[in-house]
């Protein structure tokens, strides 16, 4: 099996170490404006929690028919934690044992996490903004409240945006340097 340049295992280790800002940092956050709240509400997504202006978005949701929302209402929260940790193990594990195959094999496990990250919190917004109290204050027929899943979108008097905060975007440079030293080692394979 081949091994890995030097340099590809360097760029691995650093990817690795950079997902540790996860447990530190929010993965992701999720804005909202209305003229009633000009300077905005703000709500952080971390690894194991929610911060920011939760409980005024909860109960502002709760007028639409939209459920509380709760750091118990995200299983997630319970095992994050240790797939994050999976990933860096796995990446230092890479940079040490220096196969070819192991950094592909990583790479697939990050591309892989991250589109299943971004397909279960799509189903989470599905369910939020869809499954809602038809005995709400506020009752629109055919009206739906989903957030959006990266960008932003008009909700009632809302302007809400969602998209990677500090950590989701450390996580984004990790998986493009892996992906790099994975496209770095095949051309320099097919040079020798």
């Amino acid at each position: 099996m081949k091994t890995l340049k030097p340099v590809s295992r360097w760029v691995v280790a650093v990817a690795s170490l950079l997902m540790v800002s996860a447990y530190f940092v929010p993965l992701w956050q999720i804005l909202m404006w209305a003229p009633q709240y000009p300077e905005g509400l703000e709500m952080d997504i971390w690894i194991n929690n929610i911060t920011g202006d939760v409980k005024v978005i909860s109960a502002l949701n709760h007028y639409i028919g939209m459920k509380h929302i709760e750091v118990e209402m995200f299983p997630e929260f319970g095992y994050m934690i240790y797939i994050v940790g999976f990933l860096i193990g796995f990446g230092l594990l890479t940079a040490l044992v220096n196969r070819r195959g192991m950094l592909l094999s990583f790479c697939i496990l990050l591309i892989g996490t991250g589109i299943a990250a971004l397909v279960d919190f799509w189903l989470w917004g599905y369910d939020y903004g869809h499954n809602l109290d038809p005995t709400a204050a506020i009752n629109i027929p055919g009206m739906t409240y989903q957030p959006p899943l990266i960008g932003t979108k008009q909700l009632l008097n809302f302007t809400a945006f969602s998209g990677p905060d500090i950590g989701g975007w450390l996580f984004m440079v990790s998986g493009v340097l892996v992906v790099g030293a994975m496209i770095f080692e095949i051309y320099k394979g097919r040079k020798v």
